[in-house]
């Protein structure tokens, strides 16, 4: 999880009011949440930072959360994660049929247990352990925990080893290697258990990950096991577990030492069996004892699953297996936390019975596809991708469907004052999260752009996605100004839009009330005369003689909005809402208009309109007749 500081209310305003250049995050409401319906639920203002003394019934907290959680990004548009966001609105079902079971407890949830064994005899299977019934694994919270565990079975077993060899475990102490693009959890392992962490530096030559080669040096006596990644979390290269398999083959014939391999398949795991099932990679793999993967990846689950398998009972150390007794049977425990929700592992077998193989690879096969149209687009000629084989897509080179671009030195030199990092920023504006970063180590001067395409990206989806990216690009290469930002994201090019859009001028102009601002602004330049906002047409009048600002239209809102109302009458609350909602934007109101309130009142037919502050317009609105 991510940490967070505690914060306090007060202790924030001081902060704001005593720094010198006013540069902290202010609150207008004193760092309390206001309910955006509070007139309408008779809430008070929530403190952010305290439990509030008195609850508010569910009705308004739903909305108050459900309202603050949609500035959330759009979970479809986030093509940074490989977490999956989609699943049938049966497993939705499913899941919250057994939201409140707790996996642990084997002796109240019998029948959770069974399909938790199922699941780990079906990955056992998929992966070719020699014998389901000696393979033996368990579900974990995600591949980050299943990757902790793998590690920790090796390092015991390599400390049983130097123990019964009378060889010590603490001089100079044990090491696992991996390539410098391995993914923060396997640092974790590393760090967390005192293991010594040995990263082999990746080049362009190595695909940006692990060269076996290189990796060979930095195995020695005190080496507990090699991390082999299949599908690196940069560019979604397959680290070559079978070469360097055998290189340590080679190794324990000319030393006597045995060096294991852990896969770490978080995402590889559920692409590799069924869209190339010929790839030797898994169990077998003599050399290979252990494997992990997130089933909230491609595994097409939602997050809170992940799954490590060991090749055989022998591989993992008893003295980590915990055997329980409190919880009204006997238990057999191996992970880093105790209770454990169940219905992530329900949602993984309800995709297995569901998918079976043939639907898997069909899944795979497609995020692949999608991948492939992306990375030979023609049009993405400012940039140079992962290259992929073509033609059939069960012969591509095995990998991710995960999409590396940057720059081609031609575009950087022709436009050196471009950086790529906007791209991103400017995608994120259009609701797209594409990450723009460097690579690892020895590479960090290599800046790339990637996506991931999971099950819920579609084509249309890459297509639009493509031409956001080339617009942008473009768009960044054509202009110098300081505006080149902005102008960038005034509109989106597209097939439908060009073709679909009706020519200029294949309507009638607009009325006088539905100028746009830009129309209104040239008319006051080009003929400048009386602008009566008081009159629901825009014939010349006595009135205000100056363009209309946000007093004017403001004015003119609420007189539409009387007109509309007419003999319809007034909604009950209109008046309280109104005055809530406007007070509510005072603070907003002062910084954005600075042009003073005109205390004076105007005249209209349907009666006598007051000044038109956000108060004002309450009073507006409450002032209206009930016929």
């Amino acid at each position: 999880m991510v940490l967070s500081k505690h914060l306090n209310a007060e202790s924030l305003i001081k902060a704001a009011r005593d720094h010198p250049s006013r540069k902290h995050v202010q609150s207008s409401n004193g760092h309390q949440i206001v309910h955006p319906y509070g007139a309408r639920y008779g809430t008070e203002p929530i403190p952010k930072y305290k439990l509030p003394r008195k609850g508010t019934d569910a009705e308004a907290t739903y909305q108050l959360v459900h309202d603050e959680l949609t500035l959330d990004g759009t979970p479809a548009l986030n093509l940074a994660s490989f977490v999956h966001t989609w699943m049938p609105k049966q497993a939705d079902q499913l899941m919250m049929e057994n939201i409140s079971k707790n996996l642990i407890d084997q002796d109240e949830y019998p029948m959770t247990q069974v399909i938790h064994t199922r699941c780990v005899s079906i990955l056992a299977d998929l992966w070719h352990a020699p014998s389901a019934h000696s393979a033996i694994g368990t579900a974990t919270t995600g591949s980050s925990e299943a990757i902790q565990l793998g590690g920790l079975a090796m390092k015991r077993l390599w400390q049983e080893k130097r123990k019964a060899a009378g060889k010590s475990i603490h001089e100079p102490g044990p090491n696992i290697v991996m390539g410098a693009n391995a993914q923060v959890a396997l640092e974790k392992f590393a760090r967390y258990f005192d293991v010594e962490a040995r990263l082999v530096p990746i080049s362009e030559e190595s695909h940006y990950r692990l060269d076996p080669k290189k990796a060979m040096q930095y195995v020695d006596e005190n080496t507990i096991g090699v991390y082999v990644i299949l599908g690196s979390t940069y560019t979604g290269h397959y680290e070559p577990v079978e070469e360097m398999a055998a290189l340590l083959d080679e190794y324990e014939k000319k030393t006597g030492i045995s060096v294991p391999i852990h896969v770490d398949g978080a995402s590889g795991g559920f692409i590799a069996p069924f869209a190339t099932p010929n790839l030797k990679w898994d169990f077998r793999i003599p050399r290979v004892v252990s494997i992990n993967t997130s089933g909230h990846k491609f595994g097409l689950s939602y997050v809170g699953v992940g799954w490590v398998v060991w090749r055989s009972k022998e591989l993992l150390p008893k003295d980590l297996i915990f055997e329980l007794h409190y919880l009204g049977s006997v238990e057999y425990s191996f992970s880093l936390n105790f209770s454990r929700p169940a219905h992530p592992i329900i949602a993984q077998y309800f995709n297995f019975v569901h998918l079976g193989y043939e639907g898997y690879k069909a899944v795979a096969l497609d995020d692949l596809r999608h991948s492939q149209a992306e990375g030979e687009s023609p049009q993405l000629c400012v940039a140079e991708c992962r290259d992929v084989r073509r033609g059939d897509v069960e012969n591509y080179r095995p990998g991710l469907p995960v999409v590396s671009f940057r720059f081609s030195d031609a575009f950087k030199a022709q436009n050196p004052d471009v950086q790529q990092v906007w791209v991103q920023t400017l995608l994120r504006a259009k609701g797209w999260i594409v990450p723009n970063y460097e690579l690892a180590p020895d590479l960090e001067d290599v800046q790339i752009l990637r996506v991931v395409v999971r099950e819920s990206v579609s084509a249309v989806m890459i297509d639009r996605l493509l031409a956001d990216i080339i617009e942008v690009t473009e768009n960044l290469a054509k202009t110098d100004s300081p505006m080149h930002a902005l102008n960038t994201l005034q509109q989106r090019k597209t097939v439908e839009g060009h073709h679909g859009k009706l020519e200029e001028g294949s309507g009638s102009k607009s009325s006088g009330t539905q100028l746009s601002y830009n129309a209104v602004q040239k008319e006051t330049i080009e003929r400048p005369r009386p602008y009566n906002l008081a009159r629901t047409s825009e014939a010349p009048s006595q009135g205000c003689q100056h363009r209309p600002n946000a007093n004017d239209i403001m004015s003119l809102a609420v007189k539409s909005f009387r007109h509309g109302l007419g003999a319809r009458g007034r909604p009950a609350g209109l008046a309280t809402l109104a005055r809530a909602r406007f007070s509510t934007a005072q603070a907003l109101r002062a910084d954005i208009d600075a042009s003073p309130l005109q205390p004076g009142k105007q005249k209209s037919k349907t009666g006598t309109l007051p000044p038109y502050g956000p108060v004002g317009v309450a009073a507006a609105l409450e002032a209206l007749p009930d016929q």
